[in-house]
């Protein structure tokens, strides 16, 4: 149940629909979740990132499933007169709170402007990454310019936490797993019926690696488990699923010097979010094979499949993923340990039993949970 206590003014900052991505969609439940709380205003952007620094198309029009119908496209983060604009904008509602999606260096001028035009306030930040993921020499700096403005923060994982504590002096911030993204369930496909759309035969025992194709992501860890998968298990199947930007040749090379290409289906591309429910409906364990992480998204879209996760110790990933109750965790950059995962969960028949275990822990991962987390950042 919703807290009793008397509706406060939010103000709201980060990408909803139509921009494409985890984060968009994460502000957007985020939004839904407080608007049935309190007064929120939902500010987005006009325009998010330069097209000479983000060449991809950044929108989605046919994707509207997480639109907020009461957004406003007020923020053009690269032009300081309409930033003090809004800034002045928000000052004047004088609100009880403004949260801020964070998660690249690239928004500190943009936010830095933003705080000091609009004054003091009950500053939040959601810190998807404190710092980013591709390191630049700034980074530190920028991010630690934008962040000691704020009052409280929000974190996935105790690294997150650790990482703030090394450039902010005790602040205060809540470490809360990333919620569920069960609302991909449109259709409540059931695994046969989802497999048959994909032309996946029923009995095959099938794996789903999902999500932008990077670097630190292991993804070739997991197609070098693969032969050792198949010849300890057979009858094993691997989708991967995502954009893979512009280095997908290196990894048809790889597919075709271990001889697994009857093995692997590569879908590559941006995936709607309508299309995304069959693939993880399909599989029965979708695998994070990273090489370093802080926290993820995909884990959570498992999860509101009900699907086992197996990942690597690496970052929050082992603060989402119980080891023998909701998937495995093994050691980063072993594809023996990678294999080895994959064909106990097979072996041992635990798919019931973690699918249940999933169910149990769905408060945990709730947005109900993160609406009662931002409710202990007022201040009376």
């Amino acid at each position: 149940m919703h807290s009793p206590r008397k509706k406060k003014k939010i103000v709201l900052i980060g990408p909803v629909y139509p921009y494409k991505g985890g984060i968009s969609h994460y502000t957007g439940m985020m939004y839904r979740e407080l608007a049935g709380r309190h007064e929120v205003d939902m500010i987005t952007y006009k325009m998010q990132y330069p097209r000479l620094l983000f060449r991809r198309e950044q929108k989605d029009y046919k994707n509207d499933s997480f639109r907020v119908e009461k957004a406003r496209y007020l923020l053009h983060t690269a032009n300081p007169f309409n930033i003090i604009r809004t800034a002045r904008q928000i000052r004047r509602q004088k609100p009880d709170m403004v949260i801020i999606q964070w998660w690249h260096p690239y928004f500190a001028p943009c936010y830095r402007l933003l705080e000091q035009f609009m004054g003091r306030q009950n500053l939040v930040f959601v810190c998807h990454n404190v710092f980013p993921h591709e390191r630049f020499p700034l980074d530190r700096m920028l991010t630690r310019m934008v962040l000691k403005r704020g009052r409280h923060f929000i974190v996935h994982a105790r690294e997150e936490g650790r990482e703030l504590e090394s450039i902010l002096a005790a602040p205060d911030y809540r470490v809360t797993p990333h919620p569920t993204y069960n609302m991909f369930l449109f259709e409540h496909l059931g695994r046969e019926a989802a497999r048959e759309r994909l032309q996946i035969a029923p009995g095959t025992k099938l794996l789903l690696f999902f999500g932008f194709v990077r670097e630190y992501k292991g993804l070739r860890h997991l197609l070098r488990a693969m032969p050792l998968i198949a010849a300890r298990l057979g009858g094993v199947r691997l989708m991967v699923v995502g954009d893979f930007d512009s280095d997908k040749e290196s990894y048809v090379k790889l597919i075709g010097e271990l001889g697994i290409g009857e093995l692997v289906q590569l879908v590559d591309g941006y995936i709607p979010d309508r299309e995304v429910e069959k693939y993880f409906a399909a599989c029965d364990l979708t695998v994070l094979p990273y090489e370093s992480a802080t926290q993820s998204g995909i884990v959570q879209i498992a999860f509101g499949f009900t699907k086992p996760v197996i990942v690597t110790d690496v970052g929050g990933l082992p603060e989402v993923v119980e080891d023998g109750r909701t998937g495995y965790v093994v050691e980063p950059r072993n594809p023996e340990a990678l294999a080895d995962a994959v064909c106990r969960f097979y072996e041992e028949e635990r798919q019931a039993e973690f699918e249940e275990q999933i169910r149990r822990e769905a408060y945990r991962f709730s947005w109900e949970r993160m609406g009662e987390v931002v409710d202990g950042f007022f201040t009376d």
